[in-house]
């Protein structure tokens, strides 16, 4: 599965942003997509899952913020985010992880397909 992230880009306080991600490669719908984030100088934690299934889950920081979803027609997993802050700054990465395997979503390292990332810059 090879995954492209797009959708960043430079927005103030309490604005939004929709970070898309698109797959090709093998069947989009055997996956469960993520949505991961690595803030400057520190390590990439969970933010948000979508299973093949369409169950969504999200660390406690985003609750009410930000939605998953996924269009399993284009191939594509979405996170919209609200109401961001300065903190969300960083590199937001999209990965895969095969539901034949594991269910666990939020284990970063569960996740064997990775996106390139992309930039979201918060000012306040």
């Amino acid at each position: 599965v090879q995954l492209q992230a797009s959708g960043g880009g430079l927005v103030q306080a309490g604005g939004s942003l929709r970070l898309s991600c698109a797959a090709s490669g093998r069947s989009f719908t055997r996956y469960h997509m993520g949505w991961f984030f690595q803030a400057p100088g520190k390590g990439r934690e969970f933010v948000a899952a979508v299973t093949v299934r369409s169950i969504e889950s999200y660390a406690d920081s985003v609750k009410g913020r930000f939605t998953v979803s996924r269009d399993n027609a284009k191939n594509t997993v979405y996170l919209q985010m609200n109401s961001l802050k300065p903190e969300d700054t960083g590199v937001f990465y999209c990965a895969a992880l095969d539901s034949y395997v594991t269910d666990s979503v939020s284990l970063i390292h569960e996740y064997r397909y990775w996106g390139q990332g992309t930039q979201v810059t918060v000012s306040s």
